[in-house]
């Protein structure tokens, strides 16, 4: 990096040694002057009747005076002399200053830096002027100064660092011009992406390198590393690694792990980097003996030990003595025992590898939250943050709660930083809550394509708000037309209904289905769906729903051939489907470590028909659970889905059945499988089929279960494998069979599927390829060995 000063170009080193230099010059001249005076020489204390100062435009006389610190007629000593000339040359406004005794006057000659005419960026083409002009001390119309083009030439060559561009160069360039005025241009040379190129671990025998490596955000250069930017090294980012490794350790009991250092090797042609984390292990521990006590006369230690979840044999965790605290700390402020603190102690018993924890249940120091402030939010309102705490101003003060505030706070996802404080108020027993927040975009409008087997080459345009109005409200409206269908919808969520966990949700779509659908005729659907769900314990939530729906049936011009049973349900004239239910959900995984792995169950139940002449209960149920087995290689997954559907009055339509396809059982097409009424041309067993309609069923019944696998691959390519093995049916079709035409597996008849899958994790989402083969169909069924979807995750 240089300089250019005087119209020359000089380094920094070579700038400061000349700026030395002629401060020693101007010190030794000055001292030489003054001790050729008699009375100086003598007494080496110097006087002047005057001090005039010269080569000064902008700066004032008195302003240069002042940074001297000499007046007329004042005794100075040489060393007094000398510390006034680094006063002002310290002051960065000149671009040299000499010090010259001329009789009884001391004369001051400075050269005044010029002024910054213009600032200017060349070179760069990955990162805008604006984002680098943005953090730059050098502004237009302030004074020059090399030292602050220095620093920002270090900046600008930091941000591109941060891009993994390391071997950029960055040169400031002085151009003069008249009126003592200067532009500052900055050569950018960018150069090339220094990659990681692998990522290696030392030190860990429970868990292999590709284990970990999922872990990190850091990523090494793969396929795809035109599209990543966590391949690249970054100091923040390895910091954040080190926490996510001591979390994964810690949540899988071992207590004992650290890092003990990471190592950054920059290769010999400056392309990429080797990164080592040097870890150790420890051993896995876990529960041992489980003791809640208490000297506090209002607290009976055994129903406090009653309300723990933690068991005895349960791997160790932080998190899982925290849930426990959590629970103690609010059983005790529902019996209203305010100020009760929880105090774990741990013992290690090394022989078996436990951890004994005894809870103590303390009394706390009488504080009381005096105030909560919040700044920093210009759009959100208050409310939003403020119903994120669980106390008011009033309350008794808890440290734990104010913790778990600013996780929910975070968790909000509309905030870049949020920081939330307690300090002391007014008085000693009282506490204000600071919350600091800065907020970040919350919307966004989507343009994309879609592709399956299923619907082909699709459009999808969505637009989304995740804190409407500042509300915390979300608003999301998404138009998406593929091959034979389009749909329009609708979605609004009110998180908080009247200020409490009440989720008020509304679902408003329209859609239709026309040639290109799998169905001989067309469709189509109004649905609006209002509902509101509510926690009813840690880990089960409650959502009740309303709807309105009208599907119409229309008959295809194209087909001519219909049976009997579809022709009856397109005829039948259009109905308003009102009705209500409740869905009731437990989900397992509470941890955010542990997201991978447990169960989740779903039953839901709708009453329908309402105010028609065709009423029904609808009933479904599903049961999903995944676990994670030789050092969370293999992830194992099984899903069982059930379905009934019970006309009280009437009778169904198709599209009122459940249609199982690739979406239940993989391997057949939508509507694959299932009762279908055959037409035969003329009528006669032996004619060609002219009409083969999948109806639908009543019931059905699928289990599924699969396998995924790494593949050895590197895993930036975000590449593994699966198995599976689905086995299920439908069957049933109700009143409809009674209608002329032939209805072919109304019974239940067993379908079975084995294949493989190929994942891919890519820039446009997690992508699966399924290979199928049907072990068990039926003659009519159709088939699909291939499906390309977008993976789901648990």
């Amino acid at each position: 990096m240089t300089n250019f000063l005087g119209g020359r170009r000089v380094s920094p080193a070579e700038s400061k040694s000349k700026l030395r230099s002629l401060g020693l010059a101007v010190f030794l001249s000055a001292t030489t002057a003054l001790t050729a005076a008699p009375n100086v020489a003598s007494a080496q204390s110097y006087r002047f009747n005057s001090v005039s100062i010269e080569g000064n435009q902008r700066i004032e006389d008195g302003t240069i005076l002042s940074y001297a610190g000499i007046a007329r007629g004042q005794t100075v000593s040489a060393g007094e002399l000398n510390a006034a000339y680094q006063r002002i040359l310290a002051s960065g406004l000149f671009e040299s200053v000499e010090i010259v005794p001329r009789g009884g006057t001391l004369v001051i000659e400075v050269t005044e830096y010029p002024t910054v005419n213009r600032v200017a960026i060349e070179g760069n083409r990955r990162l805008k002027d604006e984002d680098l002009t943005a953090f730059l001390e050098i502004k237009p119309r302030l004074v020059f100064d090399p030292a602050k083009a220095d620093r920002d030439a270090e900046k600008i060559a930091e941000a591109y660092a941060q891009q993994g561009r390391l071997a950029s160069r960055v040169t400031p360039k002085i151009i003069r011009r008249s009126d003592n005025r200067v532009d500052v241009v900055f050569e950018v040379f960018e150069g090339d992406v220094t990659e990681i190129e692998r990522i290696s671990f030392v030190g860990n025998a429970v868990y292999p390198d590709r284990r970990l490596r999922r872990v990190l955000s850091t990523k090494q250069a793969g396929l795809l590393r035109r599209f990543l930017r966590s391949d690249t090294l970054v100091e923040d980012r390895i910091e954040f690694d080190k926490q996510v490794l001591s979390d994964f350790y810690m949540s899988r009991g071992y207590v004992d792990f650290r890092v003990m250092g990471v190592n950054a090797e920059l290769a010999r042609e400056r392309d990429a980097y080797f990164v080592t984390f040097n870890v150790h292990e420890g051993d896995q521990f876990r529960v041992g003996e489980i003791t809640t006590i208490s000297d506090l006369s209002d607290v009976d230690a055994d129903e406090f030990q009653e309300e723990l979840k933690l068991k005895s044999g349960d791997i160790y965790t932080p998190t899982g003595v925290e849930n426990a605290i959590s629970r103690l700390e609010g059983l005790a402020n529902k019996k209203g025992l305010n100020f009760v603190r929880v105090e774990p102690r741990i013992s290690r018993n090394e022989r078996d590898l436990t951890l004994d924890v005894e809870f103590e249940l303390v009394r706390g120091p009488r504080v009381f939250v005096e105030r909560i402030d919040i700044e920093g939010n210009t759009t959100t309102l208050d409310q939003v943050i403020r119903r994120q705490f669980r106390i008011v101003e009033g309350d008794p003060f808890n440290p734990r709660e104010i913790r778990e505030t600013a996780e929910r706070i975070r968790a909000l996802g509309f905030f870049g930083n949020s920081d939330v404080r307690a300090r002391e108020g007014s008085r000693p027993d009282q506490v204000i809550v600071d919350v600091s927040v800065e907020e970040q975009p919350t919307g966004s409008l989507n343009f994309g394509g879609t592709y399956s087997t299923n619907a082909g080459l699709g459009l999808v345009i969505g637009l989304r708000e995740r804190n409407f109005l500042g509300r915390g409200q979300s608003v999301a409206l998404n138009l998406s037309g593929a091959e034979g269908s389009r749909v329009y919808s609708l979605q609004f969520t009110e998180p908080a209904l009247l200020g409490r966990d009440l989720s008020f949700s509304l679902d408003a779509t329209y859609s239709e289905s026309t040639s290109g659908s799998f169905a001989n005729f067309d469709t189509e659907t109004i649905r609006l769906r209002p509902g509101l769900s509510f926690a009813l314990g840690e880990k089960s939530r409650l959502g009740v729903f309303t709807k309105a729906e009208r599907i119409s049936l229309k008959r295809r011009a194209s087909v001519t051939d219909l049976g009997g049973i579809v022709t009856s349900e397109i005829d039948r004239p259009d109905e308003w489907d009102l009705g209500l239910g409740y869905r009731l959900t437990y989900d397992s995984r509470i941890d955010e470590l542990e997201r991978d792995r447990g169960y989740r169950l779903t039953f839901e139940q709708e009453a329908g028909g309402m105010g028609s002449n065709n009423t029904y209960i609808k009933t479904t149920g599903n049961a999903t659970a995944q676990t994670k087995v030789f050092n969370d290689e293999i992830t194992l997954r099984a899903t069982v889905e059930a379905g009934i559907l019970a006309f009280n009055q009437g009778s169904s339509r198709s599209v009122d059945r459940f249609q199982i396809g690739s979406g239940l059982i993989r391997g057949f097409q939508p509507d694959g499988i299932g009762p279908r009424e055959i037409v035969r041309a003329g009528g006669v067993p032996t004619g060609a089929i002219v009409s083969n309609d999948a109806l639908g069923g009543d019931k059905f019944a699928v289990a599924r279960f699969e396998a995924e696998f790494p593949l050895g691959l590197p895993e930036e390519y975000g590449l593994s494998g699966g198995v599976f093995y689905d086995v299920g049916s439908v069957w049933g079709v109700g009143n409809a069979a009674a209608a002329t035409g032939d209805v072919f597996y109304d019974d239940f008849t067993l379908r079975q599927v084995v294949g493989v899958s190929l994942f891919w994790t890519t820039p446009i989402g997690p992508l699966r390829f399924n290979w199928s083969h049907a072990l068990q169909k039926e003659e009519f069924d159709q088939e699909q060995t291939f499906n390309l979807t977008v993976s789901t995750q648990f």
